[in-house]
């Protein structure tokens, strides 16, 4: 006898340690399983302590999400995102079922579940990203952009059976961090002589230093707006000091480390470029690259190879014992691809970016 299924919001405790945590403790584990599974990297998915104090913390975006289960056994979860600002139009979504219990109904029974959440709370546009080994198939998905290719996958079916379409691809790049350090050095110095006397590089590890809050609210609002996206439509975020210290608060949580190297226009006293690395409690773990960007105004002056290397050094001193550093970059970001190829990165999987509008 098939045991029915149930669907249920996922109980966000205060603390791990908390009688009512086992929900969100499960959503971690989970997260890990199904990257592992889809990629074999565990390390991309996020920990539930990772997670725990962004998920309570509500002024910049609301996350919600639900759990699947037959009887006492979890089959599948689903998160859905909300960023806060006025006018918002967006709901993000991750849908999270294991192999063993993908084409039981759980995945359809969950994504619906999410599209008539996103509907209830006036979002009319449906984001969704898929993981893809990095190989070739038979069954190759281009993106509108035409840049890259994913392989078709059983997620990559159902979404298109939904109406859901496949807007860009993303390259997830590894760089082993134990290698010779002195190549990075002398493309930093090329590229900060390049630059010239008009840019300045600027590093700290978070929280931001008061004086440069209002200079980084101002180009992490503009990570939105300049980054390619091919036809993805995101809402425009409206960034200020009070949100950095928010942002600054939810990151450093959980014992989390993150190193950031920005570069000042000097004559307009400006942030134009920053990247930031970002590892967990555990300083023998993966390295994330959280952020990188050049402004547009400001491109063509190697600022984002200067940031870039500037932190992979600084890193060195930071984490030194993590094994390698992971990034995801827009297949049509050539700029950025090039620079990650000339300092070493080497692709590991792809990202699908999916799309739907109710």
């Amino acid at each position: 006898m098939t045991v029915e299924l149930t669907i249920s919001p996922i109980t966000v405790p205060l603390s791990l340690d908390a009688p009512d945590a086992a929900d969100f403790v499960a959503l971690g584990d989970l997260g890990r399983q199904i990257c592992d599974e889809l990629v074999g990297l565990p390390d991309l998915a996020e920990t539930a302590a990772q997670m725990l104090v962004p998920w309570n913390d509500t002024e910049d975006t609301v996350h919600t999400g639900f759990v699947a289960r037959r009887g006492d056994d979890i089959v599948g979860m689903v998160t859905i995102d909300y960023v806060q600002e006025e006018g918002a139009r967006t709901a993000e979504i991750d849908l999270l079922v294991p192999e063993a219990s993908w084409g039981q109904g759980v995945e359809d029974a969950l994504l619906e579940r999410a599209e008539d959440e996103a509907r209830r709370r006036g979002r009319s546009i449906l984001q969704l990203w898929s993981l893809h080994r990095a190989t070739e198939t038979e069954r190759m998905l281009t993106p509108k952009t035409g840049w890259g290719r994913v392989t078709a996958i059983a997620l990559t079916d159902l979404l298109e059976q939904r109406g859901f379409r496949l807007e860009q691809v993303e390259r997830n790049s590894e760089l082993d961090l134990r290698g010779d350090v002195e190549p990075l050095r002398r493309t930093l110095e090329e590229a900060r002589a390049f630059a010239g006397d008009d840019y300045r590089l600027v590093e700290w590890n978070l929280p931001t230093p008061p004086a440069l809050r209002d200079g980084y609210a101002g180009v992490l609002a503009r990570l939105v707006t300049d980054a390619p996206s091919g036809d993805m439509e995101f809402d425009a975020e409206e960034w200020d000091a009070a949100r950095v210290v928010r942002r600054d608060g939810r990151l450093t949580s959980a014992g989390q480390l993150l190193s950031v190297a920005a570069v000042e226009h000097v004559p307009s006293a400006t942030i134009v470029a920053y990247n930031e690395l970002l590892i967990g409690e555990d300083r023998t773990g993966v390295t994330h690259q959280f952020g990188t960007l050049v402004t547009r105004e400001h491109r063509g002056h190697r600022l984002g190879m200067i940031v870039k290397c500037a932190n992979l050094l600084r890193w060195r001193e930071q984490a030194p014992l993590s094994p390698r550093v992971s990034t995801f970059n827009a297949e049509e970001n050539r700029p950025m691809l090039d620079i990650n190829e000339a300092v070493g990165f080497v692709p590991v999987s792809y990202a699908g970016a999916w799309q739907k509008k109710i």
